[in-house]
């Protein structure tokens, strides 16, 4: 039998513009793991360690999606408000990684994600000043769906749900 994982989505939240550059996979790797070794010291960080991977990573929009075995997501997820700080090139940029959603296959994260885009661009539309800032929050939203090849990504892995 597959082994049973949680899929964790999160963004990481920054001032600094610089941090962008920054967000890939090592970074936030070694930033999450750090975080659960000052958490739940060493057995934590080995209970985490296993199968613990990010999955996907968009730097454009900060969004992050990790994957950890189902009976250690809660530790993974408990450490990650303590995520202070991404590192590259000897460089740190403060920032704070928040988590959006926890689902069972990365299918449910993808959809999770799409509706979250979905209401933050309506808060943006709220916000528009004039016509032609409306105009572009609006074809952002009609492109807010999954495509068919999205659709037929091959990492179901188990959809039990969260607990």
């Amino acid at each position: 039998a597959a082994l049973s994982c949680r899929y964790v989505l999160c963004e990481v939240v920054s001032e600094d513009p610089r941090c962008r550059q920054c967000i890939e996979d090592r970074a936030v790797g070694l930033a999450v793991r750090d975080a659960v070794g000052r958490v739940h010291g060493d057995y934590g960080l080995a209970c985490c360690s296993i199968s613990f991977t990010v999955k996907y990573l968009n730097a454009y929009t900060g969004t992050v999606l990790l994957r950890c075995r189902k009976d250690s997501y809660r530790l993974l997820c408990s450490a990650l408000p303590f995520v202070r700080q991404l590192e590259s090139r000897n460089q740190r940029y403060p920032c704070s990684l928040n988590t959006l959603h926890v689902g069972g296959t990365i299918r449910t994260c993808q959809k999770f994600l799409i509706q979250y885009n979905r209401r933050q661009l309506l808060m943006l539309l709220q916000n528009c000043t004039n016509e032609e800032e409306r105009r572009c929050v609006q074809k952002s939203l009609l492109s807010c769906s999954l495509t068919e090849e999205q659709s037929q990504s091959g990492d179901e892995e188990d959809d039990d749900g969260p607990e």
